[in-house]
């Protein structure tokens, strides 16, 4: 009999279709088919592939008595319920490793833009202004980048923001053996302070909620750029709005934000803000690597071996 899958995220039907080849799907990326399909197909259901804004939650894994493998397509498990799960004896896992080179490119292209200010670069062009009569914005080169999560992503973004001349620093809960030449800082605070521009990369959750807030980007200075590339939560909104505002920090680039898809009203009509819509994981390359990384697990799981990236 062909297992079941219950599907909960979107994905393109080339990498869709690596699925339908194994499974008999239920896809249901809505909370409407969501809700449907945990109604009238629980019973079926043995594999769940979600992620970690989507999450799965403990009654749900309750509800599916034949539950036999819990997988986040990407690295992020915040929103899955890993105490029901174990509770149960169900196995999780993620997509660990699969779309770092994606989100590492994908953040120095925002950092680039924000402090080249492309957007507003673009924009006075367009309005018939040239070089002359622009503000001057600076290179790279020299500039200190503090990275909040010096994660397997963390890194990849280090390095290659260093292979642009920048000098890194980072904080983690406690100093990386991984670190290589990246200085280490106890605090947000402190890191803030040190650096000129901020990279967001560490986990969300509970214990990363509004990391970054007004003290923070007070400290961080009027010529600092944010990036955001972890979870929206990670960035107290009101107070970047109102720090972007008021100059007490010149630009941000966020590929996640509090609310998304729909990003706050306090966002509106900030020039020196970029906004893309939570893709920097998201390329042909990476979204096949997450798909053929929950199948490997499944392979691994049937096998009675251990989980290629069990959590």
């Amino acid at each position: 009999m062909t297992p079941v899958l219950l599907l909960l995220v979107a994905i393109a039907d080339e990498h869709k279709a690596l699925l339908h080849a194994r499974f008999r799907v239920i896809d249901a990326p809505t909370p409407a088919l969501r809700a449907a399909a945990l109604a009238e197909q629980a019973a079926d259901i043995e594999y769940v592939l979600t992620n970690g804004s989507v999450g799965f939650t403990g009654a749900e894994i309750a509800a599916l008595p034949r539950l036999r493998l819990l997988a986040a397509q990407g690295a992020g498990y915040e929103n899955l319920d890993l105490a029901a799960a174990r509770a149960r004896g169900v196995p999780v896992c993620n997509g660990a490793g699969t779309n770092d080179d994606c989100v590492a490119d994908h953040t120095l292209a925002l950092l680039l833009a924000s402090v080249r200010a492309l957007p507003r670069q673009q924009a006075a062009l367009r309005a018939g202004q040239w070089r002359d009569a622009l503000p001057l914005y600076p290179h790279f080169t020299g500039r200190r980048l503090g990275v909040i999560g010096l994660g397997q992503i963390g890194r990849k973004i280090a390095a290659r923001a260093a292979a642009f001349g920048m000098v890194i620093g980072y904080h983690n809960r406690r100093p990386s053996d991984a670190a290589g030449a990246a200085r280490y800082f106890p605090s947000v605070l402190e890191l803030a302070a040190w650096a000129d521009d901020l990279v967001v990369a560490t986990p969300g959750g509970a214990g990363t909620t509004h990391l970054v807030n007004a003290e923070v980007l007070t400290a961080l200075g009027p010529g600092g750029h944010v990036v955001n590339i972890a979870r929206g939560s990670c960035v107290d909104t009101a107070a970047l709005a109102a720090a972007l505002r008021e100059g007490r920090i010149a630009g941000a680039a966020l590929d996640v934000f509090e609310g998304e898809p729909h990003w706050p009203a306090a966002l509106d009509g900030l020039d020196n803000l970029i906004l893309t819509p939570h893709v920097a994981g998201w390329s042909p390359q990476a979204i096949r690597a997450t798909v053929e990384t929950f199948l490997a697990n499944v392979d691994a799981l049937q096998r009675g071996a251990p989980l290629l990236t069990a959590l």
